[in-house]
């Protein structure tokens, strides 16, 4: 499936200022990629890691909140 027909999405918490990343789930995991970017490098996640990065952002482990 090539870029363009990808569902990806954007968080509810981005700001107009197009500063942001968009997810998009795959059968074999999530992709990520710039919003500002979207014909750029896409990260490729497995499932299990990507669980693993929304467990540690909900925790604070990044410094986030």
């Amino acid at each position: 499936m090539d870029a363009q027909n990808r569902n990806w999405k954007k968080s509810s918490f981005s700001e107009g200022g197009g500063a942001c990343v968009e997810v998009a789930m795959v059968s074999n995991g999530v992709l990520v990629r710039d919003s500002k970017n979207p014909g750029g490098p896409e990260l490729w996640f497995t499932s299990l890691e990507w669980i693993a990065f929304l467990y540690g952002a909900m925790a604070g482990e990044f410094g986030l909140r």
